[in-house]
């Protein structure tokens, strides 16, 4: 059999065709549109699957406490544009290698030392800087030696 607009498949070519078709048929399926229910309409199993994590965190990690009480708090303090900053850092930071977390916090270092209006120009400087440029700034700023390590434990 064959059709016009495809006038000499194989067999296996209709094959490799009609399983693409099903593919679709066959895929995930997209995600829900409909509204998440708000915490109070949660039963017991979901939020119990939200928090586990934290409180495995939290038992494990006795000196954190602290420091996840204060991240807390400025999380509820946050503006939800804040907060989606706040997430896109955590991502960039998560695909940084050990070299590129050690200039950022070089840099981080120098600009929480400047006043509002010099962060604001050295930031515009920083963007128009070439990388050659920017690697010389590193060298001659770099960050403590014990800037290094994280005080996070790694996620798996």
């Amino acid at each position: 059999m064959t059709f016009p607009c495809f006038p000499r498949l194989r067999p296996s070519s209709w094959l490799l065709l009609g399983c693409l078709a099903a593919g679709t048929v066959f895929a995930a399926p997209p995600p829900s549109t409909t509204a998440l229910p708000a915490w109070d309409e949660l039963n017991a199993a979901q939020r119990e699957q939200l928090t586990a994590p934290i409180r495995e965190r939290w038992d494990a990690e006795p000196a954190q406490r602290q420091r996840m009480l204060e991240r807390a708090r400025r999380w509820q303090q946050m503006t939800p544009e804040e907060r989606t900053r706040a997430h896109r850092g955590m991502k960039r930071w998560e695909h940084m290698s050990p070299e590129q977390r050690t200039q950022a916090r070089a840099l981080y270092r120098h600009m929480r030392t400047l006043p509002a209006a010099e962060r604001e120009a050295f930031r515009a400087k920083w963007k128009s800087m070439t990388s050659e440029q920017k690697n010389a700034w590193l060298q001659a700023n770099p960050a403590p030696a014990d800037a290094g390590a994280d005080r996070r434990r790694p996620r798996h």
